[in-house]
């Protein structure tokens, strides 16, 4: 999953989405940097990173594509996945996307001070652009690709993973609409461990 879902799952907690969010820019252990609430959310965050990996639908979305680039179709998961949730919204959640961004760019800047550089960034540029909201524009997909495999150590054109996703598409998307309730499940349950500890 990537920035969009991670957030999502967050729920209604804007210290939980904040954590979701975090969780890609925050390594190491949690010692009280961030709210008690943020934390649980990048916690969150980890956990979920590990349950996705071992889901079906996620290992069929990676056995299409033959080597190099099956070395990175996890990343291309990500990106699609929150293409998918973006155009499906409105089966998830009540919300509108758009409100439900802007709300959560509001959530963001609130932790300003307290951001890791990369985040700060984000904050910097994701109200402007539509950064969140923009996953949903088939269009963006290769521009977000393409800038992702450029920050990679050794550049790859990630983009060029889209003719394989246009070929399985109807089963790609069959797959996500099993996959996310589960996620949405998954982090319920998690949220209960986590407070029962």
């Amino acid at each position: 999953m990537n920035y969009l879902a991670h957030i999502a799952l967050g729920g209604e907690n804007p210290e939980h989405q904040v954590g979701g969010l975090l969780g890609d820019f925050v390594r190491g252990p949690l010692i009280g940097v961030f709210p008690m609430g943020v934390e649980v959310g990048i916690l969150l965050h980890r956990k979920l990173d590990v349950f996705v990996d071992q889901q079906p639908e996620v290992r069929s979305f990676l056995r299409r594509f033959s080597s190099p680039m099956r070395r990175y179709a996890g990343i291309v998961a990500d990106v699609f996945y929150d293409h998918l949730l973006a155009n499906q919204w409105h089966s998830y959640y009540q919300q509108p996307l758009e409100n439900f961004c802007q709300d959560f760019y509001g959530h963001l800047s609130a932790y300003e001070s307290q951001l890791p550089p990369r985040a700060q960034l984000f904050l910097q540029r994701a109200p402007a652009t539509g950064w969140l909201q923009s996953y949903a524009d088939e269009q963006h997909l290769p521009i977000i690709l393409r800038a992702i495999g450029e920050r990679l150590l050794r550049p790859v054109a990630l983009d060029q993973a889209l003719p394989v996703i246009e070929q399985h598409r109807e089963e790609i998307e069959e797959e996500f609409s099993q996959l996310y309730p589960r996620l949405q499940t998954f982090v319920g349950n998690t949220l209960q461990e986590i407070d029962l500890n």
